[in-house]
């Protein structure tokens, strides 16, 4: 996780929490040279509704610019996770072992970059999946992105 991601979830955390809700991540997408996209997933065991995501979007909005982490212009968006909800920190892929993700690395192991299957836990900083009846054990640092895939 990259250190811009890492104040993000401080500062996020220090809106979300205090209102009752989950912070599932926040992460910092830069757009070309003139700005970026601050998108923070946030849950609750109710469910999120429009009115949640616009009430955490003021309170954090007036908290980012007082801090002004973030230098240039850059777009808030706060959301639940979703169905296909992302995978952004080591104890969400525990949480949500017996179901199938999919993963992309930053770089390749055993030949590829993309790997789907069902989650079966973390040891240490490595994360367990099963992909075509194999167990794959991949290092957490070369996830580049995560998310849960839904199944009807």
């Amino acid at each position: 996780m990259r250190s811009a991601d890492d104040h993000l979830i401080k500062l996020a955390r220090r809106v979300v929490e205090p209102m009752g809700y989950e912070l599932v991540g926040a992460r910092f997408h830069r757009q070309g040279n003139q700005g970026g996209l601050v998108r923070v997933y946030i849950d609750h065991p109710a469910g999120i509704k429009i009115e949640d995501c616009t009430a955490v979007s003021r309170q954090l909005g007036a908290l980012l610019d007082v801090e002004d982490p973030i230098p240039g212009h850059y777009y808030l968006e706060v959301s639940s996770p979703g169905l296909d909800r992302p995978l952004l920190a080591l104890d969400h892929f525990q949480r949500f072992s017996g179901n199938r993700a999919r993963l992309r690395l930053t770089e390749k192991l055993m030949d590829r970059r993309r790997y789907e299957g069902v989650l079966l836990g973390v040891q240490g900083d490595v994360v367990l999946i099963e992909v075509d009846g194999e167990q794959c054990a991949i290092p957490f640092q070369l996830i580049d992105t995560a998310h849960l895939v839904a199944e009807f």
